[in-house]
């Protein structure tokens, strides 16, 4: 019986992701499989192998919407879900913000950290 915990995230740019990984400190593999519960083993493009055994990954969903899933164990892994997926989610977000503003010709005026931790950010262009 497989106790895998698949998690639906709003990741595309598989380039993004992973810079944030390495950003965030994970190493991992790439095209492999998640190790989890007694053996059990899952395909995914980006596995964070763990010390316990019990691996992180993300893979593309199967619907065809090309959005990234987590796949792991979690309660296995040792790890607090909710704080490892909004972690990923806010720098991945961060990351697109800038990603695509550079693309479309922005600069970046000014990036801080407000005290509730969001981050605001301005952009500008000249036209």
């Amino acid at each position: 019986m497989s106790h895998f915990t698949t998690i639906k995230v709003q990741i595309k740019n598989s380039e993004v992701l992973a810079d944030v990984l390495t950003e965030l400190g994970h190493k991992f593999e790439k095209n492999t499989q998640v190790r989890g519960y007694q053996g059990d083993r899952v395909n995914a493009e980006y596995v964070i192998r763990r010390q316990n055994g019990y691996d992180i990954g993300f893979r593309k969903k199967e619907d065809g919407d090309d959005n990234y899933e987590i796949i792991s164990d979690f309660s296995m892994a040792r790890m607090n879900q909710l704080q490892f997926v909004n972690e990923i989610q806010q720098k991945y977000a961060h990351k697109m913000l800038l990603t695509m503003a550079e693309d479309r010709g922005y600069t970046i005026e000014v990036e801080e950290v407000m005290e509730d931790g969001a981050v605001r950010v301005v952009v500008g262009r000249w036209i």
